[in-house]
This record gives structure tokens, C-alpha cells and sequence, in this order.
């Protein structure tokens, strides 16, 4: 029977898990796949160090060239993070003849279509799963069960860290400063957080589901990027209030043959089930012409539950060797890259004004909206102890983007808006 060689590049909590996972199911990937799959060297920093797995000492090495340019290994799997240093391991490896498994969303995000062209030059697999949403198989579905239908729209929860923050500043009134605190102290959250809590993570993840989903090559660039360090737990409490829980949402939508990519704060209504996705869970919902609405759910994140999907792909390379169809990938971005104006984009949105607590201020406000033929859903002032200025939240009926940043222009000049608080977009 035919053995098949890992290379795994990085033993921490996803290198551990595939190592587990290769080792307690072997007797099912072997049926599976009619070969054995068997963990042949690992790249790690320290040899030394004690770790949670058993590994043969002779296993490990500091040198990635003992991987990437091994005659021995077929398949090279890559948790180690990273982008500039490892897209030259992984183009060194696809070079040698190299299938590889990555779950780095960074590398596939703002490298994936030259690293595609290069393994299809070479007949060799690069597989990616692991690299949005953890356990959740959405990059599988768009790219096989989806092939038939044509995809308008996808939205989700696609960042555990935030998603944590916002449940738990919902759940508890708490702010996002301590939240924040405790994310970090339980391991959810980096000690520098900058790429969660500001977007940089999701959006990296959209703009690779919108690359699949669309059929086009969509750069991070592409992506409209708010995070949510600027979040309230006024702005939490407002919403819950009105039936919302705010979440970080990413949006990807088809208009026509243009699109647009955003990763923003949204308020979700409670009846919605994304309204319901707490903790470091993930979950995405597509659209499709055909199929018309399905949902993706499951744990974001964590040792097993990314180790799965990895191994998945490990599978699907050694099926692939096994039929002799490795490299043979249609192309996946056959579409040219069309962006939606900001007058094509559109949604409800939330507004938090503090403004003068007077006579006339809200014919004001409400006179800018018309003026930009921006209609109002609902106009409600609520008290607040903490706020001298008086509050007005506002909820629009659908409009678009760029008569919405008409409003907000208008806004901030007038002298009765102290302050254009918080915007946020709404669904649901």
C-alpha cells in the first residue's frame, strides 16, 4: 500500500491538532484514501521544548529546506503563520512537486491567484480550507456545491475574537475595554489585538470567499474595512433595546457583474439567526440563485476543529494522487473584477446623534435626510443620565451608500449635531 509523506511546517495548537488527528484516525483515512498517511518531518523553532503530542525527536527539524526541498515529502502542510517568508517556503515546495495545505488566510488573501498559477504549472494541489472559519467546510461548498448555482450574496460572523467581545458586551453591559481585557487573558484574543478588533482578519477572510463565491480576483484592497474598537456599550445597549445585537459582520454582494466587499459593525435583528451566534462561533450564510439561502455554522477557530479541515484536505490531495488529477483546477477567478459605486450599494442604517436639546433641531436633522432622499424608518430619543446633549437614534428604511454619506456630511457641519456618534448598518 502506497504511503503518503507530511511535511508539517509548525507544531503549535493547529499543528498539534493535525498531528492527533493523523494519528488517532489512521485507520479511517486509510480507507478512505486506499494509501497511509503518515507525518514524515515537522518544522518547529525549538527541538527541545516539551509538547502536548508525542513526536519521534528524529521527526522535527529547525531547517524548513529538510521539508520544502525533501525528495521524501508529497504533501506540505502549513500552520506557521505568516505571509513574506512562508509564500517563499510554499513557492519552494510547489516548485519541488509539492502539494500544499495551508490554513494561512494572510498568504491566500494577498497571494493566493500567483500561488494557484504556480501550482497548476507545476500539476501540483494547493488546498486552503482552514484558512476562513475554521471547522466550518465553506470553501469546499463554494467551490464544489455551489459550481452549478450562481452565488448573489454572502454574509457572516467570520472572526471569533469579536464575536466574543460584542456577545459578551451584550450578555453583560460590560464596556469593550474590559471585555477586551479578558479576551486577552483567556487566549481569544492576541496581545496585540489590531488585526481582530479592527477588521484586518475578516476582511482578509471576505475577500477570499468573495474571490470563490464570485469567480473574480478580489484584493484585500477591495474590501471596505471597519472594526470594532470605536463600539459602545451604549451603542450594544441602544441596540438591544430596539431588538438588534450589534455584530461584526462581513458582506460580500453581487449586483449585476459588480460586487461589493465590506467588514463593518452591523446591527442584527434579534429574529435573525446570526443574532444568535455567540462566543467564537462563526457562521456564514450564502445566496444563491438556484438554492436561494443556506447557512454555515460551527467553531471559528481551535486546535481540532481547524485540524480537521486540514486533514480534510490532506484527503482530498492524496484522492487527487491517487486519480492522478493533481494540478488540474479549473480557474477559480474567470470573472473580471468589477467594484459597485457607492450609489449601487444598499441597506438600512442605525444613527446615534447627540445633539442640542432644543426647539427645532429635529425638523433640522430630519430635513437633511429628506434632502438627500434618505427615508426614515424610525426616529426615537431616549434619556441619558450620563449625556447632557439630548439622543436621537435613527433607523432608515434601504437606501444607498452614497446618499447615506450625503447625510452623514450634512450632519456633522450643523450646529445642532454636537455629535454623529455611531453609524451602523442594519439586517435583518
Amino acid at each position: 500500500m502506497k504511503t503518503i509523506r507530511i511535511g508539517l511546517m509548525g507544531l503549535g495548537t493547529v499543528g498539534t491538532g493535525v498531528v492527533r488527528i493523523l494519528n488517532d484516525h489512521r485507520e479511517d483515512l486509510t480507507g478512505q484514501t486506499g494509501a497511509v498517511i503518515e507525518v514524515h518531518k515537522v518544522l518547529v523553532k525549538n527541538a527541545n521544548k516539551e509538547r502536548d503530542v508525542e513526536i519521534p525527536a528524529e521527526l522535527l527539524t529547525t531547517d524548513p529546506e529538510d521539508i520544502v526541498s525533501s525528495p521524501d515529502i508529497d504533501i506540505v502542510v502549513e500552520v506557521m503563520g505568516g505571509v513574506a517568508e512562508t509564500k517563499v517556503l510554499v513557492e519552494k515546495a510547489i516548485r519541488s512537486g509539492k502539494h500544499v495545505v495551508t490554513a494561512n488566510k494572510d498568504l491566500m488573501a494577498l497571494h493566493g491567484p500567483e500561488l494557484f498559477a504556480m501550482a497548476k504549472e507545476y500539476g501540483c494541489d494547493i488546498f486552503f480550507e482552514a484558512s476562513v472559519a475554521g471547522g466550518v467546510p465553506i470553501i469546499r461548498a463554494l467551490m464544489e456545491s455551489f459550481a452549478s448555482d450562481r452565488i448573489t450574496r454572502m454574509f457572516g460572523i467570520v472572526n471569533g475574537t469579536t464575536n466574543y467581545i460584542l456577545s459578551k458586551m451584550s450578555q453583560e453591559g460590560a464596556s469593550y475595554d474590559d471585555v477586551l481585557k479578558e479576551a486577552q487573558a483567556l487566549g481569544y484574543a492576541e496581545a496585540d489585538p489590531t488585526s481582530d478588533v479592527e477588521g484586518l482578519d475578516a476582511a482578509r477572510k471576505m475577500a477570499i470567499l468573495a474571490t470563490l463565491g464570485f469567480r473574480m480576483n478580489v484584493a484585500l484592497s477591495d474590501v471596505r474595512t471597519r472594526g470594532i474598537s470605536s463600539v459602545t456599550k451604549e451603542d450594544v445597549q441602544y441596540g438591544k433595546k430596539l431588538g438588534y445585537e450589534l455584530k461584526l459582520l462581513g458582506v460580500a454582494e453581487r449586483n449585476g457583474d459588480a460586487v461589493s466587499v465590506s467588514v463593518q459593525p452591523t446591527m442584527v435583528r434579534t429574529t435573525h439567526p446570526l443574532a444568535t451566534v455567540n462566543g467564537v462561533f462563526n457562521a456564514v450564510y450564502v445566496y444563491g440563485e438556484a438554492v436561494g439561502e443556506t447557512m454555515f455554522y460551527g467553531p471559528g477557530a481551535g486546535s481540532l476543529p481547524t485540524a480537521t479541515s486540514i486533514v480534510s484536505d490532506v484527503v482530498a490531495v492524496v484522492k487527487n494522487m491517487r486519480l492522478n488529477v493533481t494540478g488540474q483546477r479549473m480557474n477559480m477567478a474567470y470573472n473580471e473584477k468589477k467594484l459597485q459605486s457607492d450609489d449601487r450599494i444598499f441597506g438600512k442604517f442605525f444613527l446615534l446623534l447627540h445633539v442640542e436639546d432644543k426647539a427645532g433641531v429635529l425638523a433640522k436633522i430630519t430635513q437633511a435626510f429628506a434632502e438627500n432622499e434618505v427615508s426614515l424608518e424610525s426616529v426615537l430619543q431616549h434619556p441619558n443620565a450620563d449625556n447632557p446633549k439630548a439622543e436621537i437614534i435613527i433607523i432608515t428604511h434601504d437606501t444607498n451608500l452614497a446618499g447615506m454619506n450625503r447625510v452623514i456630511e450634512t450632519l456633522e457641519k450643523m450646529d445642532v449635531v454636537n455629535q454623529v456618534k455611531s453609524v451602523f448598518r442594519v439586517v435583518g
